[in-house]
């Protein structure tokens, strides 16, 4: 399947000079040696296949335009008061219907793991865009490492409950933690990853560090953040968007054109970091990844299970 992904990063779209000083200023203090094993790619070759040929938005867009409830319902409140998260040490619990259930460490299970760099379409339910340029590993190779029973039809993730540092959960803005979930066979995808930097650094505090699940057909509210648990069950699995509005906030969550929200149309968006007369531009069926994971909802109603 890999031979259908576009093969046409250039690291040259992808990271500016300062950034490159940066990356390696980073690698040079101490500890450097396992941050970069845990972050970084291990070769421009290993993530090109996987990537849109779309130019990134800037380190700059990225970090400081997000929703992240956890911190405030504002756009730049997560850059604002996520930098009073503690992200070390971090655990993630792995249970429900796998062989090897636990809690792993987030050092141990990147110990495992092989990082690339995956360029990819984010579209958001609001109608906003942007094109990231994500580091992480699939999630199919964490599965396979737990070992998910044949009885499992799901995966369920929550993020972190800490309100001490997380200023937004001392509201009932949503009913905490945040939760999401995934059909067994969108999980084990190879575009589905999970995501431990951007752009060469760290992940960011506001963008979901350590961990965060990213679906590139889906509405960016399906790329749950900071996770702390990831659950295997054989039942669909509540989340939150769609416990808190199921009118217009579907489980499936596709980006799709064809289906509006009822609040507003969902045929077109706004790149972030076009300024302020740039066009719109249309929307793309799953979100333009639909050659790759279409099979997997064929058949079905995507009007009805939206």
């Amino acid at each position: 399947m890999a031979g259908r992904f576009k093969s046409t990063l250039r690291w040259s779209q992808v990271t500016p000079e300062a950034q490159y000083l940066d990356r390696r200023q980073l690698m040079g203090g101490a500890g450097a040696l396992a941050l970069s094993a845990a972050i970084l790619p291990r070769g421009a070759a290993a993530a090109s296949r996987y990537s849109t040929d779309a130019e990134p938005n800037s380190y700059e867009d990225i970090t400081s335009y997000n929703n992240f409830y956890e911190f405030g319902t504002g756009k730049g409140d997560p850059e604002d008061h996520a930098g009073q998260l503690t992200t070390e040490p971090w655990s993630v619990k792995i249970d429900g219907l796998v062989d090897r259930p636990g809690t792993y460490g987030f050092d141990d299970i990147m110990a495992k793991m092989t990082v690339e760099e995956r360029i990819y379409r984010l579209r958001c339910v609001e109608a906003w865009s942007m094109v990231v340029p994500w580091m992480g590993f699939e999630l199919a190779d964490l599965l396979d490492i737990v070992g998910v029973k044949p009885s499992a039809r799901f995966i369920s993730f929550e993020t972190l409950v800490r309100p001490e540092e997380m200023p937004g959960q001392k509201y009932p803005v949503l009913d905490w933690p945040y939760r999401e979930g995934l059909r067994l066979d969108e999980a084990r995808h190879p575009l589905t990853i999970l995501a431990t930097g951007l752009y060469g650094k760290p992940m960011p505090n506001q963008n979901g560090a350590p961990l965060r699940l990213v679906v590139p057909w889906k509405y960016g509210f399906k790329s749950i953040k900071s996770i702390v648990r990831i659950t295997a069950t054989d039942s669909q699995p509540q989340s939150t968007w769609n416990m808190q509005a199921p009118r217009e906030y579907g489980f499936y969550s596709n980006v799709n054109p064809e289906v509006d929200h009822p609040r507003w149309s969902q045929a077109t968006e706004r790149r972030v970091g076009g300024g302020l007369f740039s066009r719109r531009q249309d929307t793309l069926m799953f979100n333009g990844y639909g050659d790759e994971v279409a099979s997997l909802y064929a058949g079905m109603d995507l009007q009805k299970n939206f």
